[in-house]
């Protein structure tokens, strides 16, 4: 399962305002690259077939196959600092991470 925290849910749903597709939701994957082997992928997008769909405050979260194995039990949240604002990605997964903390390694 994925989740999102609260303040990641208020800040898709304004970020999703004016969306007008029924189907579209929070696309969480992952994609090869970066330092650490792999990087998250957070998009607007619309269901697929054969996406693995959570729902969470009025949110889809849609996850692809190939990517549900690495997000499983993640949370993500959005966190403002000195550093700026984003989506972060708590991933229960993750054995190793770049120092830049934009990619990670898995088990």
């Amino acid at each position: 399962m994925v989740t999102l925290t609260d303040m990641a849910a208020t800040k898709v749903k304004e970020l999703m305002n004016g969306q007008s597709e029924a189907d579209s939701g929070l696309r969480v994957a992952v994609r090869g690259g970066g330092c650490s082997g792999f990087q998250y992928a957070l998009a607007f997008d619309e269901q697929r077939d054969g996406d693995k769909v959570y729902e969470y405050s009025d949110i889809k979260l849609l996850i692809d196959s190939e990517s549900l194995p690495f997000v499983d039990g993640s949370e993500v949240d959005y966190v403002e600092g000195l550093q700026g604002a984003g989506f972060a990605v708590n991933n229960p997964n993750v054995v190793a991470a770049c120092g830049c903390g934009q990619s990670f390694r898995t088990a």
